[in-house]
């Protein structure tokens, strides 16, 4: 039976550690401060936002929002990220994907500012994680960088399996696990991956984010491997009263008999997500008034 990393215990901890930080900054006069804009009503969007703005509250950092109509033009959705962009009191901008379909994606993350971009997406930080100078790490793999840390999980000289290749997760997940001071050895597997599970069970860590409901089976898995699952997925379950559950791309109840450590979904990778945007929040605090990184 595998030991489970609690992304909700792990999270949590972050979150001390940054409400410390945050109160320290506050008798200096700085105030973190991260503005959210939100386009259209989508309802798993307004979940995510809502849980983003509760966890600021409980941290102490100002959440600015910005709920916009469906309606939004890509020129006035640009506009208001400019003008967040030139305000010295916001540190942060988040645009919460995805967007209504007539909008561009790509230009918005062009045109936040790289020095304000906590999702980690614009492709100057996503080049700096290339070149081993990471400064904002997309939330995701960060989160799953502090769970192996905080769990005291070795990947120097380990075979790590990523299991899916998206430029939110799957690629920066690879490229942080394979850096110096990481030293995985790092494979990276997508749908067309022949010979799949000979893969994923040669792997000493596998992380799947493939985004397919319970797709790891026990077959794919190594006995004693660290499997940390990132997939957020909702299937039918007549037994519930809201006609499904929350699952994630590992079937976990087979794989916790092979693993050593395992992460569950929900309470997995997701707070982690979320304790680790308020961190570059608060690292972008820090830069923009030319203080160091936070050590967490």
């Amino acid at each position: 039976m595998s030991e489970l990393i609690s992304g909700k215990v792990i999270g949590a901890s972050i979150n001390e550690e940054l409400r410390k930080e945050v109160d320290q900054l506050k008798t200096n006069g700085i105030e973190p401060c991260l503005a959210v804009v939100l386009v259209g009503e989508d309802p798993a969007s307004e979940v995510y936002v809502r849980n983003k703005k509760r966890t600021c509250g409980e941290i102490g950092i100002r959440s600015i929002g910005h709920d916009l109509p469906a309606s939004t033009t890509q020129e006035e959705l640009e506009k208001l990220i400019q003008s967040l962009n030139d305000d010295p009191a916001v540190h942060g901008i988040l645009c919460q994907f995805p967007l209504p379909e007539k909008l561009n994606e790509t230009r918005v993350i062009l045109t936040i500012s790289p020095d304000k971009d906590v999702d980690g997406l614009h492709p100057l930080n996503a080049g700096l994680i290339a070149m081993g100078q990471p400064k904002f790490i997309s939330c995701t793999p960060y989160g799953v960088l502090q769970m192996l840390k905080r769990s005291r999980i070795s990947t120097s000289g380990k075979n790590a399996v990523v299991l899916g290749r998206s430029n939110l997760v799957g690629r920066p997940i690879a490229t942080l696990l394979s850096s110096k001071g990481w030293d995985a050895t790092v494979t990276v597997c997508h749908s067309r991956t022949a010979n799949l599970a000979e893969v994923t069970s040669e792997a000493d860590i596998l992380v799947a984010a493939i985004g397919i409901p319970e797709f790891v089976k026990a077959e794919m898995v190594k006995p004693g491997a660290v499997v940390i699952d990132v997939g957020i997925n909702r299937i039918d379950d007549a037994s519930k009263a809201s006609g499904s559950r929350m699952v994630g791309d590992v079937a976990f109840k087979q794989a916790e008999e092979k693993a050593s450590f395992i992460t569950p979904v929900p309470g997995g990778v997701g707070p982690m997500t979320i304790a680790m945007l308020m961190a570059n929040t608060v690292n972008a605090a820090r830069w923009l008034n030319g203080m160091s990184e936070m050590d967490l």
